[in-house]
């Protein structure tokens, strides 16, 4: 560890050193980030409390992975949920799957990925614009599951302005060694007059994913042996099982006028993968092994429209509304079905911005309706039907001293309507204050304070049953009580044109945490902790208190060493969970520090990064601990518009990914132990803009 810091600053001193050394070459300026998904008014990412980034659509094609979880890893604060390459979400500060809001465009995705962590989000980076990311609670706007954080995947489909070109678009393509595996991917915006048509499809078909050893970790391998089981010393070298193929299809119309906009966009999405980690059913003597696999689709559409108001009071009006149709069925062999999963329901958002009396905000509405079906031998969730109302109020001011106040509370009543249980109804509330102050030196400062309330979602409230994917016999508890969150959180950050520096700190306590635990059920009268040679696992609660934080920093520097034009940026992230009542809460990433260097010329791009991940010991009840790694990246392009080839951005590359071939295994994955991440990865492309 020391080793690397030293290596890191020496490096950053020598670059800093060349570029103030050639005083007559320009320093390159840092982008400013708008994000659209904070409430209320448009802001950079530097006006707020909270750490909020943005990948654009090059950042999205160098970082781009088989799911949307994967792709976002290695960001401060960011890990996945990693279940092999076809099902991994974000996971924000430690907290995952119901607590980080995935959203499409400000609205959900409409899925069941948050029941399972072997359920693929219905949002994908592949065809996407751009993806804003919000850490920290952002439930004022997007209700409970957004307690940790909000993910939202802007695919642009619906333009809110004209596009500069009446014609442009993107057509993208790489290989992947790792698996073999190809990703194709087109998108294009036709503007005629007021009318902007635009289209975009997609495709991945990735095979088995090697990896550097064995598939089982060392500490699972002496465990087994430990109890007498023969440890599995023949899968070496690949992940079985792990294949991924998807397609998306999707167009959207909008009509773009002076003072507003209104669109409509469908997209359809396929996926079938399979499950990989000893997804295991009953062997029948003289069959082949069955190995299950999940086929999906999901056909989502999409209506948004907003309207400049140019009022003294009320300044904009803005709608949305997203209707989806979701369907996976999970096979238990070739022509098999075992378990469906059907998800229908909308959901719908409106906000009135508005100025009064100094303050800048928006007063808004939710309304949210979701039907769960699960039929066959997996179906540990009885059909339920989901609803929830909520209104929002933000508001936010700042004076010409710099100094600035906001906040907002959000009223929602949810409701879920479980066809054996019955119903369950919850009346939640969340409220959040915060001050900053900026400085003409480019300082920034300022500290926020949020209460956060989440329901239990479905499956905490009603599973029952055997769980293969995650070997485990779940237990809901329909007594659950909504979980709440204060949480204190201040920010200082420091920029200017070349250089920008940032530390976010944290801290959250949970009222009746809601958390997944070994447990017992009654069965004949007796209590037991295993059925069918699965353990049990009870959905629980307990206080809990979540401390972490992010250092961050990126500069961008004039021509220095070897001529180039360089980019250096680091993060360092850490988060710790403790149960009141003693022990650890599972699954929670542990100390990381990541960085990357860049080099660009006219012609060409080179760049190196590196993430360090120590080991995390603290691994919580029923969980091995997970060992540490370190992983380096390579990458170099040929810019082919600088040839005469295609717009800006149009670029043939080479990467190597996890270039020393290290184990990698994600302990915020429920597979931590069954399978690691993709060893060495050649990743070649090619991509066009016009």
């Amino acid at each position: 560890m020391k080793r690397v810091l030293m290596a890191t600053a020496v490096s950053t001193q020598a670059l800093l050193g060349a570029a103030y050394a050639q005083e007559n070459e320009g320093l390159k300026r840092l982008d400013t980030i708008i994000i659209t998904t904070a409430p209320g008014p448009e802001r950079t990412s530097d006006e707020l409390i909270g750490n909020a980034t943005a990948l654009g659509r090059d950042d999205i094609v160098e970082r781009l992975a088989s799911t949307l979880g994967d792709t976002l890893s290695g960001e401060p604060g960011i890990t996945s949920t990693f279940f092999g390459q076809g099902a991994s979400r974000p996971v924000l500060r430690g907290l995952g799957a119901e607590r980080v809001q995935i959203l499409t465009n400000g609205i959900g995705v409409i899925d069941v990925s948050a029941a399972s962590p072997d359920h693929q989000a219905a949002a994908d980076g592949i065809d996407a614009d751009k993806i804003e990311i919000l850490r920290g609670p952002a439930a004022l706007a997007y209700g409970g599951q957004a307690i940790g954080g909000v993910v939202n995947v802007i695919d642009g489909l619906i333009a809110e302005t004209l596009p500069e070109a009446a014609l442009s678009g993107e057509a993208f393509g790489a290989h992947n060694s790792v698996n073999e595996g190809t990703e194709l991917a087109g998108r294009g915006l036709l503007a005629q007059g007021p009318f902007v048509l635009a289209l975009s499809a997609s495709q991945r078909d990735f095979g088995d994913y090697d990896v550097p050893g064995f598939v089982e970790s060392s500490r699972l391998r002496a465990l087994e042996a430990s109890e007498g089981e023969a440890p599995d010393e023949e899968s070496n070298g690949q992940v079985e099982n792990s294949f991924l193929e998807t397609e998306s299809l999707a167009a959207g119309l909008s009509w773009v006028g002076d003072k507003g906009f209104a669109g409509l966009a469908i997209r359809t999405q396929k996926a079938t993968y399979g499950l990989p980690g000893g997804h295991e059913h009953e062997e029948v003597p003289g069959a082949e092994e069955e190995l299950p696999f999940i086929d999906l689709e999901q056909t989502r559409y999409d209506f948004r429209a907003g309207l400049d108001l140019d009022g003294d009071i009320l300044t904009r009006i803005s709608g949305s509304l997203a209707v989806a149709d979701y369907e996976h069925i999970e096979f238990e062999g070739p022509g098999e079905p075992g378990t469906r999963f059907e998800t229908t329901g909308y959901e719908a958002r409106g906000e009135l911005d508005h100025t009064i009396a100094g303050f800048e905000g928006a007063l808004g509405v939710q309304i949210f309706d979701k039907e769960l079906l699960a039929e066959g031998d997996e179906a540990f969730i009885t059909p339920t039907d989901t609803q929830s109302a909520a209104v929002f109020l933000y508001e936010a001011r700042e004076w010409d001293s710099g100094f600035g106040v906001e906040g907002g509370v959000r009223a929602e009543r949810l409701t879920h309507d479980n066809l054996v249980a019955g119903e369950a109804e919850f009346d939640l509330f969340s409220a959040s204050a915060g001050i900053h102050q900026h400085w003409e030196n480019g300082l920034f400062a300022g500290a926020q304070v949020s209460l956060t309330e989440r329901a239990p979602n479905e499956i905490e409230l009603f599973a029952f049953g055997p769980h293969l994917a995650t070997r485990q016999f779940e237990v809901g508890d329909a007594a659950l009580e909504k979980e709440r969150g204060l949480n204190l959180e201040g920010t200082v950050r420091w920029r200017n044109d070349w250089l920008s520096l940032g530390a976010n700190l944290f801290t959250t306590q949970f009222s009746d945490f809601i958390f997944l635990t070994p447990g017992t059920i009654e069965d004949g009268g007796a209590l037991v902790d295993e059925v069918d040679e699965l353990p049990v696992f009870a959905f629980a609660q307990d206080d809990a208190t979540f401390t972490g934080g992010e250092l961050y920093g990126e500069a961008r520097l004039g021509k220095g060493l070897l001529g180039a034009e360089w980019q250096l940026k680091a993060g360092l992230d850490y988060v710790n969970a403790e149960l009141d009542s003693g022990g650890d809460v599972p699954f929670i990433p542990p100390l990381r520090l990541t960085g990357e260097a860049n080099a660009s010329w006219t012609y060409f791009e080179a760049g190196a990064g590196f993430e360090w991940a120590g080991d995390q010991d603290n691994a919580g009840a029923g969980q091995l601990p997970t060992d540490g790694y370190t992983t380096l990246n390579l990458r170099g392009a040929a810019n082919l518009a600088e040839f005469g080839y295609g717009a800006e951005g149009t670029q043939v590359f080479v990467e190597v990914r996890n270039a020393t071939d290290e184990e990698v295994r994600v302990a915020t994955s429920v597979l931590k132990d069954l399978i690691p991440s993709p060893g060495r990865n050649i990743r070649t492309g090619l991509r066009i803009t016009f």
